[in-house]
């Protein structure tokens, strides 16, 4: 009996040792993204998930952020190897010199609801009636304004509203933040993501007052249908080395292939939600938004169009911006492209 503990113990152990010797000799890659559980960057979550980091030989890790712009700054500052933020973010980090570079899509479609907290109904009917109030966006840095700061200030300036006439407040990217600073009141809106924007209004603290998803908010956005969360990288990583790039966007192509081939339900599972409240509305939100996501991780011409379109709208008066062409920031050597 002693001998058959002590064989079983030495093959526990080998087997121990061999699954040791194996972890530590998977390739160390970071990615620094918003969230975690953010709808749009679901896909950089389910990457470790599904087992699509080991399948590379990679041991990937989740730097998450309260912005897109916090991501960039870790990606320029060498913190990340890797970034997944907003194009137009990007693009608003390169005119202030940053060396970033857009290597695969994430989305196909950007999800941004302007959401009120539910104390002002009656008094705020539409994007004019915010004057004077406060409004909570993405986590901006001083080189790179988030995607939901140019959009909130987009639609405020479409409606008249001066925007020195409100005030602008980091709102983060995640359940904790952005539905702390609505159920607090210590802002008056906020321009947010999914699933938290359903999720509160679902529980009556917040009412929207637009949807980049529906029809009469994306008509009034030049560019509405622009690329939203990205996978980007650094000069220096696509010269020095690009076999890591070429993992990391197969990586992120497997995880985008499994989403588009599994249910709700599987997604969710995989990423093992066990809130109540938290997995009702992540698969709402799944099922709201079925065409969320890039199906092949390919870039679209007529989407890198529009999102430089909305880019220099947003950007009116800047010279930087509007001189930025689209394509000078773009790799598609390993995602490939449409048109």
């Amino acid at each position: 009996m002693k001998f058959l503990q002590h064989g079983l113990f030495a093959i526990a152990f080998t087997l121990f040792s061999a699954s040791l010797a194996g972890a530590q000799g998977l390739e160390k890659i970071v990615i620094s993204a918003p969230g975690p559980r953010n709808l749009s960057y679901l896909p950089v979550d389910l990457i470790p998930a599904i087992g699509a980091d080991v399948e590379e030989g990679v041991a990937l890790q989740l730097l998450h952020t309260g912005g897109g712009a916090v991501a960039l700054n870790n990606l320029v500052t060498h913190n990340a190897d890797f970034a997944v933020a907003g194009f137009p973010a990007a693009m608003s980090l390169s005119t202030n010199g940053g060396d970033v570079v857009g290597i695969a899509p994430v989305d196909d479609a950007p999800l941004f609801v302007l959401m009120v907290r539910s104390g002002l109904k009656g008094k705020v009917r539409r994007i004019a009636d915010l004057r004077g109030k406060i409004i909570g966006v993405n986590t901006s840095t001083r080189n790179s304004k988030t995607t939901s700061q140019q959009l909130a200030e987009l639609l405020l300036r479409s409606d008249g509203v001066d925007l020195d006439t409100v005030r602008i407040v980091p709102a983060g990217q995640s359940w904790v933040e952005q539905s702390s600073l609505m159920i607090s009141g210590a802002a008056d809106a906020v321009m947010g993501d999914e699933p938290f924007a359903s999720r509160l209004a679902a529980d009556g603290q917040v009412f929207f007052l637009a949807n980049l998803a529906e029809r009469k908010t994306s008509a009034r956005v030049p560019g509405a249908n622009f690329l939203h969360a990205t996978l980007e990288t650094r000069g220096d990583m696509i010269r020095d080395q690009p076999v890591k790039v070429a993992k990391m966007v197969r990586m992120l192509v497997k995880s985008l292939r499994w989403i588009a081939t599994h249910k709700p339900e599987e997604v969710v599972d995989r990423l093992k939600v066990t809130d109540r409240e938290e997995r009702a509305s992540l698969l709402l939100a799944l099922r709201k938004y079925p065409h969320a996501y890039s199906r092949d991780g390919r870039f679209s011409s007529s989407q890198l169009k529009e999102t430089e379109l909305f880019f220099r709208k947003t950007n009116e008066g800047n010279a930087a911006a509007q001189s930025l062409q689209i394509e000078s920031i773009i790799n598609d050597t390993w995602a490939g492209r449409s048109h």
